[in-house]
């Protein structure tokens, strides 16, 4: 069991270093200005695809199948649902856009919330259990290698690039 909870630790460890690394980008992007709000939102948000990707595909069907808390865990997927929701609204405005900014501090807002909660509540829930946190945390490592590099492919344009590699969902019209 000691095993388990170390590689628990590992999948856990990198979710919570994801989060203090966006948390820092919102909390950069409020003071920089012009070029570095730009490059911040599209790191951001390139970050945020590659945990959501992670956490859709990998790790929430795995915590789901063990914790037994569907309606926390179908909170968690609609707060996912919001971000990209407002990602794909981001990625149609120029950074120097109001509606860009806007957008941009509420995503901030939803990303913060659902930190909270994931943190505070899923994951304690979902350390506890007896996933196979070492199965686990080899297809989250392996997934989040090939997502990282399909996103250092897209060039300059960086996360507002195009997004013909994103799920049917993320289409833009």
């Amino acid at each position: 069991m000691a095993g388990k909870a170390g590689f628990a630790s590992g999948v856990v460890d990198m979710l919570k270093e994801d989060h203090r690394k966006v948390k820092g980008l919102f909390e950069e992007y409020q003071d920089a200005t012009g070029r570095e709000k730009a490059k911040i939102a599209d790191t951001v948000i390139q970050e945020l695809e590659v945990h959501a990707d992670l956490e859709e595909r990998l790790i929430y069907p795995a915590i789901r199948k063990e914790i037994g808390e569907d309606s926390l865990m179908n909170e968690a997927v609609e707060e996912h649902h919001l971000v990209h929701v407002v990602i794909a609204e981001l990625k149609k405005l120029k950074p120097s856009d109001e509606k860009f900014q806007a957008k941009f501090t509420v995503l901030g807002e939803l990303v913060k919330h659902h930190i909270e909660e994931e943190e505070g509540e899923m994951l304690p829930l979902a350390e506890d259990s007896s996933i196979d946190w070492e199965r686990l945390e080899a297809q989250v490592m392996k997934r989040k290698e090939q997502l990282m590099m399909k996103a250092s492919g897209r060039g300059k344009a960086g996360a507002r690039s195009s997004s013909r590699s994103r799920s049917p969902k993320k289409s833009t019209r």
